[in-house]
């Protein structure tokens, strides 16, 4: 074996160093790592799975993700196909989508379930409920994290824009 890289498929090589795919997980991966950093500083995790946990998969805290990968999205396509392009266009209803997801229906529902496990455990403790199992509180993000994450992916998608 000579030490190189075996050669990838034509197509597949042109998916893995698409401009606007890459903006896109560079963005969601800075993200996960500045709200990862962040639940170290303020001593939230406690172990390796937390950790890892962290940074890969949870979801709600500063910056939002989500907010920083569609907004990076829309950014790359508008650079390279124009915002008069159908697929900008289809990128930027995707983009109302998950922001409007982002700190609306998910905040809601979030807020919902906390009052239900209070309301849950304080039946449970005053045995007028037999048991209750906490149901998970997914409380999406604020406005503020949502804009971070925004800030973020455009200027992560400005920086595959504008250095391919």
């Amino acid at each position: 074996m000579d030490g190189t890289l075996p050669e990838l498929p034509e197509q597949l090589r042109a998916i893995l160093l698409n401009p606007v795919g890459l903006a896109c997980v560079f963005s969601w991966l800075i993200a996960q790592f500045i709200k990862t950093s962040i639940s170290l500083i303020y001593g939230r995790i406690h172990s390796l799975t937390d950790l890892f946990e962290n940074l890969i998969w949870k979801t709600g805290g500063m910056p939002s993700s989500h907010s920083a990968l569609v907004t990076s999205l829309c950014v790359t396509i508008g650079f390279r196909n124009g915002i008069g392009s159908d697929i900008f266009i289809l990128s930027l209803v995707f983009f109302f989508v998950v922001i409007r997801d982002a700190f609306g229906v998910r905040r809601s529902t979030g807020i919902q379930a906390k009052k239900i496990n209070e309301i849950g455990c304080e039946l449970s403790r005053k045995n007028l409920l037999t048991s209750y199992k906490v149901i998970k509180e997914v409380l999406g993000h604020t406005p503020t994290e949502v804009i971070c994450g925004c800030v973020l992916g455009f200027f992560v998608g400005l920086a595959f824009s504008l250095l391919q």
